[in-house]
């Protein structure tokens, strides 16, 4: 056969179109068959024909058996994870629908690990000198980013691995409210899937001198910036009322749900919830109870 000779689904038997052939061992696979598999299956160029058609026969089962799912524990904020505590099963997706895709139900005995990894980015923050050339501050100073991921070991025939971003917005700070509550919620998630108890990690309140230690080099210090290796000095703590989360109802104090991980509604009344019409104009103070708006 010829380069550009038609090829038909080793699967369906479809004819496959131009740039659409994904490639098996023993045979081809149509974009169609190939949009069915589990996204956390990575084997597809390894597999043979048969292989494929087993796992669509699991994928079709797994719909039928996804039907049954009713979620007692959501956890997560963009990506989640669905527990069902009855059923002893779970499933991840990104989907507003979580049932929308087909996401792969699991059963909670078949996790083998579940664990989480912060990666820290930083680059380094420059000034203008007289002839508008960059130059480091003395000492240096950074710009951070820490992104963190889920890692779920499981004991599947079809995929071993399942890993996603907790979430789309990254801390900037290792001590910030937004930081510790992302520990927090990744903690809660590997303890879920592990069967272990959660206990949230306590708020470190600064010193009344107003001194703070640099989670870095834990130098002491007290202006804005550590003096020994240039780390922006932590975020003050977050005020400590309360609000309710507009979608799982769940009273909260920090800037993300700790039950579905839905972010803090800007511009609403934390008190009485009173909202402006105008979101871009609202006042600094609700009209109705007089605390302090939210954004």
């Amino acid at each position: 056969m010829g380069l550009f000779d038609a090829k038909y689904c080793s699967v369906c038997g479809n004819k496959i179109g131009l740039l659409g052939n994904r490639k098996l061992e023993d045979g081809n696979l149509c974009k169609d068959c190939a949009s069915k598999l589990s996204p956390w299956f990575n084997e597809r160029r390894h597999s043979t024909v048969a292989d494929i058609k087993e796992h669509l026969a699991y994928r079709d089962r797994n719909a039928m058996m996804l039907a049954n799912i009713h979620p007692s524990k959501i956890l997560g904020n963009n990506t989640k994870v669905y527990i069902d505590e009855a059923l002893k099963k779970f499933l991840v997706t990104r989907r507003r629908d979580f049932r929308d895709g087909n996401p792969d139900v699991i059963d909670l005995s078949q996790v083998m690990n579940a664990t989480y990894k912060i990666t820290e980015d930083k680059d380094e923050i420059y000034y203008k000198d007289a002839e508008g050339k960059n130059v480091s501050y003395d000492p240096k100073q950074y710009e951070y980013e820490y992104r963190f991921d889920i890692n779920i070991s499981v004991d599947s025939p079809y995929f071993n691995e399942i890993d996603f971003e907790l979430s789309d917005t990254r801390p900037d700070s290792n001590t910030s409210e937004e930081y510790r509550m992302m520990v927090n919620l990744a903690e809660e998630i590997c303890a879920a899937l592990l069967g272990k108890e959660f206990t949230p990690a306590p708020i470190t309140e600064p010193a009344e001198d107003g001194t703070w230690e640099c989670p870095n080099c834990h130098a002491k210090n007290t202006g804005k910036f550590c003096m020994e290796c240039g780390t922006p000095q932590p975020a003050a703590p977050a005020s400590d009322e309360l609000w309710e989360c507009p979608k799982c109802h769940r009273a909260n104090r920090g800037k993300f749900c700790v039950d579905c991980g839905t972010p803090k509604p800007t511009n609403v009344c934390p008190k009485c919830g009173w909202k402006p019409d105008d979101p871009n104009a609202a006042p600094k103070f609700c009209p109705e109870c007089g605390t302090k708006m939210n954004g």
